[in-house]
């Protein structure tokens, strides 16, 4: 069988404890990953460190050259990423290349780093005296990053923290392993260092050894909002600088002079496509008002029909399988919660079975109408092919459910009315705004990051952001003697010169 090892500074060594790797599609084993340790992460760490003050000193230009360079070797290698990344999380092949392509897009921004890079700087702050700034690498960061975006989240926290000059460790999902072990190659191909980006696999005990560690100065985290919220603490707590990102149940406010055919095929994307297994999925659809709420069901429900299930490597299927057994009985599970709480399940996707394909984990697209506010199912993430309808009597009812949610990762607002869509906008207490825009993930040059118990941390993911969070600052005040006899004037702190 298929082994799956770290990828570390002298190799791994084989590790005493493995776990299963699943192929979606059929319900079989297709490989075992290596679980680490402590002690193993004491290893990895001591590499880091003796490799990160190098590349730290190394000039941003040749950083950004070894970005270019890693950008074309995953463009080259994009087919074979694409066809690993589906076999082990499930996601249809072009989801699987979108997945890359939206980290690539981090790289594309860490080319620039030179620029992003640059400090402040005042001339004459005070007499003679000039006051500058310079951004410096923490020294060593890790990545804790979900099964979901197996590619995606770790280029989003790589690409940043090795651009400004840090060793990196990777965490996986010990689900889907493969992508960020190829992922490390070939940045050793294009260039970087040994010992700069690493990566080590494992589950809880793994990731309490990286927020244990002394010399581990930053966490970024992606995963459910409790765990996020345990990390972020005992991270803190252990003198990191964290951030945590965390669950999701975003919604999409429909209008009644929305373009209904339009908000369909939106919706049929956001909500079912990668089996419903991402953060910024839409979950829930609000139209406000009876007759948009009848007008957009009866829409909905022939496009959910049309939707074809398959495996990873059909390029008719919208989506695929859930990535394990576990999850689907999970999915399930809420499919009938939501039922006993008394919502309309008007299409059930439970006991979808694909022919050829039996053990696989399939879960059809599922569709709920009438779903409150006090059911557990609306306040809680499903995380898969699941649809509920919440009806709102006006916008004010509309803007209040995202509002008030636990979460605050993303929402959406359909309508052509732009003082409407400006209101909405500027009040929602939710981190990331789509306007007709279903799945609001901001460009790579932007920061993405919710609110509330979607994200735990004051910074957020890529752009200045990131660079923010894998650098600190250094302010320098310089004063140089002009030569006379007598030295000069005397020195007088700038602000009060």
């Amino acid at each position: 069988m298929r082994q799956i090892d770290h990828h570390i500074v002298g190799g791994a060594g084989g590790s005493a404890r493995q776990g299963d790797v699943f192929d979606p599609n059929n319900g079989s084993v297709q490989a075992q990953v290596a679980l680490g340790d402590a002690a193993l992460l004491d290893r990895v760490v001591a590499a880091a460190k003796a490799a990160q003050p190098a590349w730290a000193a190394t000039n941003p230009q040749r950083r950004a050259r070894v970005m270019f360079e890693f950008k074309r070797l995953v463009e080259a290698n994009m087919d074979q990423l694409a066809h690993m990344l589906s076999s082990e999380h499930g996601k249809v092949i072009a989801d699987s290349k979108g997945d890359i392509q939206r980290g690539l897009e981090v790289i594309e921004f860490c080319c620039g780093i030179p620029h992003v890079l640059k400090g402040e700087y005042t001339q004459g702050a005070g007499p003679g005296i000039d006051v500058y700034s310079m951004r410096q690498p923490i020294g060593i960061g890790a990545g804790i990053t979900p099964f979901n975006f197996p590619a995606m989240i770790p280029l989003w926290m790589s690409g940043v923290a090795i651009a400004t000059g840090n060793a990196f460790i990777i965490k996986p999902s010990e689900r889907d392993p493969s992508v960020p072990v190829r992922l490390a190659e070939l940045f050793r191909e294009a260039g970087l260092p040994e010992g700069i980006c690493q990566v080590v696999h494992g589950d809880k005990e793994m990731v309490d050894a990286i927020l244990d560690h002394p010399d581990i100065g930053a966490v970024s985290f992606v995963g459910s909002s409790d765990i996020a919220h345990y990390v972020y603490n005992r991270g803190v707590a252990n003198g990191k600088r964290v951030q945590a990102m965390g669950g999701a149940k975003n919604h999409g406010i429909v209008m009644p002079d929305a373009d209904l055919d339009q908000v369909v095929n939106d919706l049929t994307g956001a909500a079912f496509g990668s089996a419903g297994e991402r953060c910024m999925a839409l979950p829930v659809v609000v139209p406000v008002g009876e007759d948009t709420a009848n007008r957009l069901r009866e829409k909905l429900i022939p496009a959910i029909a049309a939707l074809r299930v398959g495996v990873s490597t059909d390029a008719e299927a919208h989506y695929g399988p859930v990535v394990t057994q576990a999850h689907k009985e999970k999915v399930e599970g809420w499919i009938q919660k939501c039922a006993d709480e008394g919502a309309e399940l008007v299409v059930d996707g439970r006991g979808f079975s694909l022919q050829g394909h039996e053990k696989g984990f399939f879960i059809g697209p599922t569709l709920f109408d009438h779903v409150t506010t006090d059911m557990e199912s609306y306040k809680e993430e499903i995380f898969g092919p699941v649809l509920q309808i919440v009806r709102a009597a006006n916008f004010e009812e509309a803007l209040e459910l995202p509002s008030k949610h636990q979460y605050g990762n993303g929402v959406a607002i359909f309508t052509r009315n732009g003082h409407a869509a400006r209101e909405f906008a500027a009040r929602v207490n939710v981190g990331m705004v789509g306007i007709n825009v279903p799945i609001p993930v901001p460009v790579a040059y932007h920061s993405f990051g919710g609110w509330k118990r979607s994200a735990f941390g004051d910074t957020n993911q890529h752009g200045m952001e990131g660079v923010k969070f894998w650098t600190k600052v250094k302010t320098i005040t310089q004063r140089w003697p002009d030569g006379s006899p007598d030295g000069g004037n005397a020195f007088v702190i700038p602000t009060m010169g």
